[in-house]
């Protein structure tokens, strides 16, 4: 389903007769929205791969920090309280791991501690966002 404009047209009156709104004219949709767009085209493909929000954040720290070199930790991840409590965390470190998006290495130098690498199914995912925004890119 490709939308290349947005239609904004819309007139009224406000309850208790306050006013009319304003008419806009149809825009062109933005490189982003048509992203977005094929995004919500993906999902509907495989709808039971959707990441939520929390895990789609954590994926991408943890690819970016592949990508510079830098070893994160599952510590780490639970400790980013912006993204939720540590359980909360935890659960979707569990289920990126089940679904096949992280793989979880022993430290060598201390067997406690895990790091966090994004599997070839993770590198995948990032293809296809990246192809996804190409192609919007691409379509004006």
């Amino acid at each position: 389903m490709s939308m290349n404009f947005i239609n904004t047209e819309h007139t009224g009156v406000y309850p208790a007769g306050r006013g009319k709104i304003s008419t806009m004219k149809t825009i062109q949709a933005s490189a982003y929205i048509r992203f977005l767009n094929f995004l919500d085209g993906l999902d509907r493909i495989n709808p039971g791969q959707k990441l939520d929000s929390t895990e789609e954040q954590l994926l991408n720290r943890i690819t970016i920090a592949n990508s510079q070199g830098r070893e994160l930790f599952v510590g780490d991840l639970i400790c980013l309280a912006e993204l939720g409590s540590q359980a909360t965390l935890h659960g979707r470190i569990k289920n990126l791991v089940a679904m096949g998006y992280i793989k979880l290495n022993e430290d060598k130098a201390d067997g406690r501690k895990r790091f966090v690498i994004p599997t070839a199914k993770a590198i995948k995912h990032y293809e296809h966002l990246s192809a996804c925004l190409e192609k919007a890119l691409k379509s004006s």
